[in-house]
């Protein structure tokens, strides 16, 4: 005989069962096909490896700037000069900005002379010619009539202020390709140029070692843009070795020689 069920209990089992079924059906909704703010095993998984990634952190720029300008450094000599003697004047840096295959240099390093040997990163050998030159600023240009292949011109431009992280790329004491790295100390300084005696104003000091053969080298910031020429080092005891005060020429400075730099 059929369970009869009165009839004032009807309406509500019959709620009753309708809200079960209706939660039965959203708990396997839910299962099947998760809402937006709920994430299944392989989300968290997910996204706790990308937290973890954003934590880690980045690898330090200083090899990645040095890997970009290093190609662009030159080392530069007189016409009769071996190199072996960089503390005499006869070995200076300059640094490529162009593809036509000129060079910004400091104009002692050139001085006297209407032609240089220039050496570059991968050991290729080149006469360059001297075509422009600043005295009051100690800067000049080289030319050379090709570039090997693999140098790419450096970036001129930016600016620096104090501790400003800056890598200094030349030639000290003739070895070729050295890098060092400093901050900057002073963004005003006076520097007098012991080769030619020319007063310098408005130069960049910095803490970054440089030796003779740094001179017309690239001072460059951690984006790998030139912001200054290396110019020369001041030490009390009269040694040609470096003790923290290095100075440089703006990059800006160049404007009288290359488009203008900003």
């Amino acid at each position: 005989m059929p369970l009869r069920v009165p009839e004032r209990l009807r309406i509500p089992l019959a709620t009753a069962a309708g809200c079960v079924l209706a939660f039965a059906l959203m708990l396997l909704y839910l299962r099947l096909d998760p809402q937006p703010g709920r994430y299944r095993d392989s989300d968290i998984k997910r996204l706790a490896a990308e937290t973890q990634a954003e934590a880690t952190p980045t690898p330090p720029p200083e090899p990645e700037v040095y890997a970009l300008v290093r190609p662009s450094v030159v080392v530069i000599t007189h016409p009769n000069a071996d190199g072996s003697d960089p503390t005499k004047g006869s070995v200076g840096s300059g640094v490529v900005y162009d593809a036509d295959g000129s060079i910004l240099t400091n104009y002692h390093v050139v001085a006297g002379v209407a032609t240089v040997n220039v050496i570059f990163f991968d050991g290729t050998r080149t006469i360059g010619t001297v075509t422009q030159v600043q005295q009051d600023r100690d800067l000049a240009v080289v030319k050379v009539p090709r570039l090997p292949n693999g140098v790419q011109p450096a970036v001129l431009g930016g600016g620096v202020t104090e501790g400003t992280k800056v890598m200094a790329i030349g030639a000290p004491l003739g070895l070729s390709g050295s890098a060092t790295l400093g901050i900057v100390s002073s963004v005003n300084r006076s520097f007098t140029v012991a080769e030619t005696g020319q007063v310098l104003t408005g130069m960049i000091q910095f803490d970054a070692a440089v030796n003779p053969g740094n001179s017309g080298g690239p001072l460059v910031d951690m984006n790998g843009h030139v912001v200054g020429i290396v110019t020369g080092i001041i030490n009390p005891t009269g040694d040609d070795v470096f003790i923290g005060l290095g100075f440089a020429v703006p990059i800006q400075s160049a404007s009288g020689l290359v488009a203008p730099i900003t």
